[in-house]
């Protein structure tokens, strides 16, 4: 995997799921596939200056679609939600 943090994170995931878990230092990000949870761990905390305590990570699967008379699937993602430690926040607008 690529050591640019740009690339593992993509971005924020502004959800109501998302927003009540920030009392609890939990944010959620959507990340690269191909990354592990300590490539995200070291991603967050460069972009963000925190200090992360701890990251599950999930692959989201599409869901099938159709288009006019042709099915098809939206791809697949991977959903990290990131803990941050005590004291530690990220202020997203």
């Amino acid at each position: 995997m690529e050591n640019n943090p740009f690339r593992i994170v993509r971005h924020v995931l502004r959800t109501e799921k998302g927003t009540q878990l920030e009392p609890q230092r939990k944010y959620i990000f959507c990340v690269d596939k191909r990354a592990n949870k300590l490539e995200v761990k070291k991603a967050i905390e460069h972009i963000y200056r925190v200090k992360v305590s701890d990251v599950h990570t999930a692959i989201v699967h599409g869901k099938m679609r159709r288009i006019r008379m042709r099915a098809g699937k939206t791809p697949d993602w991977k959903k990290a939600i990131v803990t941050l430690q005590v004291g530690q926040q990220i202020t997203i607008s």
